[in-house]
Protein backbone atom coordinates (compact mmCIF):
# COMPACT_ATOMS: atom_id res chain seq x y z
CA UNK A 1 0.00 0.00 0.00
CA UNK A 2 1.32 3.74 -0.87
CA UNK A 3 2.08 6.06 1.58
CA UNK A 4 -0.03 9.31 0.93
CA UNK A 5 2.74 12.84 0.46
CA UNK A 6 3.36 14.99 2.94
CA UNK A 7 1.73 17.50 0.91
CA UNK A 8 -1.52 15.39 0.94
CA UNK A 9 -1.36 15.43 4.57
CA UNK A 10 -0.84 18.81 4.84
CA UNK A 11 -4.12 19.74 2.64
CA UNK A 12 -6.28 17.10 4.56
CA UNK A 13 -4.82 19.53 8.05
CA UNK A 14 -5.68 22.68 6.54
CA UNK A 15 -9.33 21.35 5.31
CA UNK A 16 -10.06 19.69 8.92
CA UNK A 17 -8.70 22.89 10.20
CA UNK A 18 -10.76 25.35 8.90
CA UNK A 19 -14.15 22.99 9.31
CA UNK A 20 -13.20 22.74 13.22
CA UNK A 21 -13.39 26.89 13.22
CA UNK A 22 -15.86 26.89 10.82
CA UNK A 23 -17.79 24.87 13.00
CA UNK A 24 -16.17 26.48 16.33
CA UNK A 25 -17.61 30.00 15.14
CA UNK A 26 -20.75 28.00 14.70
CA UNK A 27 -21.65 26.70 17.48
CA UNK A 28 -20.19 29.96 19.36
CA UNK A 29 -16.94 28.38 20.68
CA UNK A 30 -14.70 30.61 19.37
CA UNK A 31 -15.84 34.09 18.65
CA UNK A 32 -13.73 36.59 16.73
CA UNK A 33 -14.45 39.96 18.00
CA UNK A 34 -11.59 41.60 15.80
CA UNK A 35 -12.43 43.04 12.68
CA UNK A 36 -8.88 42.14 11.68
CA UNK A 37 -8.53 38.79 13.15
CA UNK A 38 -11.99 38.02 11.66
CA UNK A 39 -10.78 39.06 8.19
CA UNK A 40 -7.37 37.40 7.98
CA UNK A 41 -9.29 33.71 8.49
CA UNK A 42 -11.66 34.72 5.98
CA UNK A 43 -9.05 35.57 3.49
CA UNK A 44 -7.27 32.18 4.75
CA UNK A 45 -10.19 30.39 4.56
CA UNK A 46 -10.96 31.81 0.81
CA UNK A 47 -7.47 31.15 -0.63
CA UNK A 48 -6.86 27.72 0.61
CA UNK A 49 -10.91 26.78 -0.98
CA UNK A 50 -9.61 28.84 -4.44
CA UNK A 51 -6.61 26.54 -4.32
CA UNK A 52 -8.45 23.08 -3.92
CA UNK A 53 -11.34 24.10 -6.34
CA UNK A 54 -8.76 25.10 -9.15
CA UNK A 55 -7.07 21.44 -8.25
CA UNK A 56 -10.39 19.54 -8.45
CA UNK A 57 -12.00 21.54 -11.26
CA UNK A 58 -8.69 20.55 -12.92
CA UNK A 59 -8.96 16.89 -12.35
CA UNK A 60 -12.89 16.97 -13.19
CA UNK A 61 -12.07 18.37 -16.75
CA UNK A 62 -9.28 15.74 -17.26
CA UNK A 63 -12.01 12.95 -15.81
CA UNK A 64 -14.38 14.14 -18.21
CA UNK A 65 -12.11 14.86 -21.24
CA UNK A 66 -11.45 10.89 -20.75
CA UNK A 67 -14.61 9.73 -20.61
CA UNK A 68 -15.67 11.44 -24.07
CA UNK A 69 -12.49 10.50 -25.73
CA UNK A 70 -12.78 7.07 -24.27
CA UNK A 71 -15.86 5.94 -25.78
CA UNK A 72 -14.79 6.84 -29.79
CA UNK A 73 -12.23 4.58 -31.83
CA UNK A 74 -9.58 6.41 -31.86
CA UNK A 75 -8.63 10.29 -30.53
CA UNK A 76 -7.90 12.76 -33.59
CA UNK A 77 -3.85 12.82 -32.63
CA UNK A 78 -4.00 8.66 -32.73
CA UNK A 79 -5.96 8.51 -36.04
CA UNK A 80 -3.17 11.38 -37.46
CA UNK A 81 -0.59 9.13 -36.32
CA UNK A 82 -1.99 5.81 -38.14
CA UNK A 83 -2.20 7.61 -41.23
CA UNK A 84 1.50 8.82 -40.48
CA UNK A 85 2.52 5.32 -40.50
CA UNK A 86 0.52 4.25 -43.80
CA UNK A 87 1.89 7.18 -45.65
CA UNK A 88 5.83 6.32 -44.37
CA UNK A 89 5.11 2.33 -45.40
CA UNK A 90 3.93 3.57 -48.22
CA UNK A 91 6.99 5.57 -49.39
CA UNK A 92 9.47 2.78 -47.52
CA UNK A 93 7.48 -0.04 -50.56
CA UNK A 94 8.02 2.43 -53.35
CA UNK A 95 11.92 3.18 -52.06
CA UNK A 96 12.49 -0.57 -52.29
CA UNK A 97 11.13 -0.48 -56.01
CA UNK A 98 12.99 2.24 -57.04
CA UNK A 99 16.11 0.21 -55.18
CA UNK A 100 15.06 -2.94 -57.32
CA UNK A 101 14.45 -0.77 -60.48
CA UNK A 102 17.91 0.88 -60.32
CA UNK A 103 19.63 -2.59 -59.33
CA UNK A 104 20.87 -1.32 -55.70
CA UNK A 105 21.97 -3.34 -52.83
CA UNK A 106 19.69 -4.29 -50.20
CA UNK A 107 20.79 -2.88 -46.33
Amino acid sequence: MRMPKITSIIWLALVIMLVGIEVAQLTGYIRFNDLLTNFFVFVFALVVISILAVIGSTFLGMFIAHRMLAGSDFTPFETEMLKMHQEVNEIHKTLEKLEEHLGLPKE
